[in-house]
């Protein structure tokens, strides 16, 4: 595909389920690529939860959108005042943030299954919203970069789609990005696995690997799903879908939920609901510590985090809001153990156990399946930065598959193949 001799900047958006980021380039310096990775107060993070919040039920006016719209830390406690002692005073949020509501676009999946959306809004207005604060975002930073920039007419737009994504679904995703603000001439839409894909070759290029395979699996293990596909290497260096891609709900956010059943056990499933409804940003701050003080740093060996001794949570400090609704049998053995928490070594274990063993099952059957051997796979996708998850696949998998490989921040594979794609006619 020959490039727009008027395009200056390539900018791929990776607009996921539960987060979404964006990388760009100027043409004159294409491997330069620029992540925004300083997210709010989140410096380093290479991506925003895809979460939108509304002023009121008008749904016309955004409120705060990203890691704004989701996650609130808990005030610190007033001991002048008793309401205060237990959190019952955090605010509770008039209207919900919104968050999952690409999920909507999935005709597979069943009604009831889908995530909450307020009665007669429709899921493309709020893709829309968050595409056009998104847009503004790149904007911005564009400008910091080059003052001269034209944005319509100097800036060409990727956008990676899930590989279950059909042309309907494509279609009404391209209007919607119109309707924020992208002009259609500018934007281009490619699949994350094709993207992926084309990033690991020029990868193994610029690495100079001797492997230079007929055929590679690219494992993208996302934050709610785990999609699948193998790739043939032509003898025209182009790329050919040797099957139609697999995937199942095992994503990051499955061990997310498996530490709330962890926790609802010991302060009461309906607790944990409770929150959800009336201090959702306050349980999300709880999950997101989680995250960064146990699974981001997990590898599956005690000696790697000290581990053992238990992890331990202060509920009084980091989910105040909860004690109000623990019932009397939980709350008075929390009251014994001054609401600490206790996660040891074989609890986080068991948490991501059965989220790794689906993993393993889908690239097993993939493998099965395909006709030809295939010498390589390529993980991409920020659960893949986990090194519990590489190392199993590594234990399950080395002895057939000769080259298993994760890029340096596997999380911005996709967005860094999307900025690559439409520089190269590469697919067959």
């Amino acid at each position: 595909m020959s490039e727009d001799n008027n395009i200056r900047v390539v900018v791929a958006i990776d607009f996921g389920t539960n987060f979404s980021g964006y990388a760009y380039a100027h043409k004159s310096l294409p491997e330069e690529i620029i992540f925004r990775n300083d997210w709010e107060k989140f410096g380093g993070r290479f991506k925003t939860p895809t979460v939108i919040e509304y002023k009121d039920d008008s749904y016309t006016t955004i409120k705060s959108w990203g890691y704004l719209a989701l996650i609130e830390k808990p005030k610190k406690k007033k001991k002048s005042s008793s309401s205060e002692s237990d959190g019952s005073s955090d605010t509770k949020r008039t209207f919900k943030p919104i968050e999952l509501f690409k999920l909507h676009s999935l005709e597979s999946l069943k009604e009831k299954e889908k995530p909450f959306l307020p009665d007669g809004l429709d899921f493309k207005n709020i893709v829309k919203d968050f595409m056009k604060e998104l847009g503004d975002d790149i904007k911005e930073n564009l400008i910091r970069h080059w003052q001269n920039l034209d944005f319509h007419n100097n800036v060409l737009i990727v956008l990676t789609v899930p590989a279950e994504f059909d042309d309907k679904t494509i279609e009404i995703f391209r209007e919607c990005a119109f309707n924020a603000g992208f002009l259609k001439d500018n934007l281009r839409i490619t699949t994350e696995p094709e993207a992926a894909a084309i990033y690991y070759l020029d990868s193994i290029s610029k690495e100079e690997h001797e492997l230079t395979p007929a055929s590679f699996m690219v494992v993208d293990c996302g934050d709610n799903t785990v999609d699948l596909m193998t790739f043939e290497l032509l003898e025209d260096e182009k790329l050919s879908a040797l099957e139609e891609h697999v995937g199942d709900y095992c994503g990051s956010c499955c061990v997310d939920q498996a530490f709330l059943k962890f926790v609802g056990e010991i302060v009461g499933t309906s607790a944990i609901e409770s929150m959800k409804i009336n201090h959702h940003g306050q349980l999300q701050y709880f999950v997101q510590e989680f995250c960064r003080d146990v699974k981001i740093p997990f590898t599956g060996k005690k000696e790697d985090l000290d581990l053992q001794q238990p992890f331990v949570f202060d509920l009084e400090e980091i989910l105040p809001a909860i004690q109000q609704y623990v019932k009397e049998e939980e709350r008075s053995k929390l009251e014994e153990s001054e609401w600490l928490i206790e996660i040891n070594f074989e609890d986080i274990k068991g948490m991501f156990d059965p989220v790794i063993e689906k993993i393993i099952h889908l690239i097993r059957s993939q493998l099965d399946k395909s006709e030809k051997e295939c010498p390589a796979i390529f993980l991409v996708g920020g659960f893949s930065e986990s090194k519990y998850l590489q190392d199993r696949i590594r234990e399950e998998f080395d002895e057939i598959v000769p080259n298993i490989s994760v890029p340096l921040h596997p999380i911005t594979s996709v967005v860094k193949g999307g900025k690559t794609v439409f520089h190269y006619d590469r697919f067959n």
